[in-house]
């Protein structure tokens, strides 16, 4: 959730870690990105900018910063669902295929960095799960309109919330909305005491922190009447 007053700089670099970190390949990516209408021309701008220096390719090379999906699968799945984003009326801003590549690397499963704006929230695109380099940037109005639609999913994991300039702002929506871990000008930060899981269908229980415990304990109950009165409604 990227609000007029944050600081730009930062948004964007915090929205190119949530979304293309591990080739998007991460249960806490930054999907879905929601940015306020007035400043959301000026933040594609340089969201696509940095987007398209990203270089793609061998992962054993020390200059790529995005290496190869984990599959042939998983690839073909990603195409999928951009050409599900494109018959649905979203525009591909930036990327939303493969790259051109050394002839040793053309059957690789590479894919670009890939910004999708003018979606809606109840396309595809933006409700499901692609798990790959692809995000969907939403505007908003208001903090009413953006804790309407983030809410409107049926997943619950992760949130992440940026507003530099004005922290009562940012403090509103973790309250309303319902992941179960939010970050507020940061991204991916755990800590072994903290628990770490999902609401709705992102999951239950939780790892790590006190809560983590459950998963490794049986719970049995023993009843021991002391009363002595007789057992059962037909007397002694």
């Amino acid at each position: 959730m990227i609000f007029a007053d944050a600081d730009l700089d930062q948004a964007v670099n915090g929205a190119m870690m949530g979304i293309f970190f591990n080739q998007g390949q991460v249960c806490c990516a930054g999907s879905r990105l929601f940015v306020e209408e007035k400043i959301k021309e000026e933040f594609l701008g340089r969201f696509k900018e940095k987007a398209e220096r990203i270089q793609v390719g061998d992962p054993m090379d020390k200059a790529t910063l995005m290496g190869p999906q984990v599959s042939e699968e998983q690839l073909n799945k990603i195409k999928g669902y951009v050409g599900i984003a494109r018959e649905e009326g979203a525009t591909v801003f930036a990327g939303g295929e493969s790259p051109q590549l050394d002839p040793q690397f053309k059957n690789g499963y590479f894919f670009q960095p890939t910004i999708f704006s003018e979606v809606n929230n109840s396309m595809r695109v933006a409700q499901e799960e692609i798990f790959g380099p692809v995000t969907s940037v939403i505007s908003f109005d208001n903090d009413e309109d953006l804790i309407r639609q983030a809410n409107e999913t049926i997943y619950g994991l992760v949130g992440r919330h940026l507003d530099a300039r004005h922290h009562p702002r940012a403090s509103l929506s973790p309250k309303q909305s319902r992941p179960a871990s939010i970050w507020i000008n940061t991204y991916n930060m755990f800590n072994a005491a903290s628990p770490f899981g999902g609401y709705k269908q992102s999951g239950y229980g939780r790892e790590m922190g006190r809560h983590a415990l459950e998963l490794y304990t049986q719970v049995k109950s023993v009843w021991v009447d002391l009363s002595g009165k007789p057992i059962g409604w037909f007397g002694k």
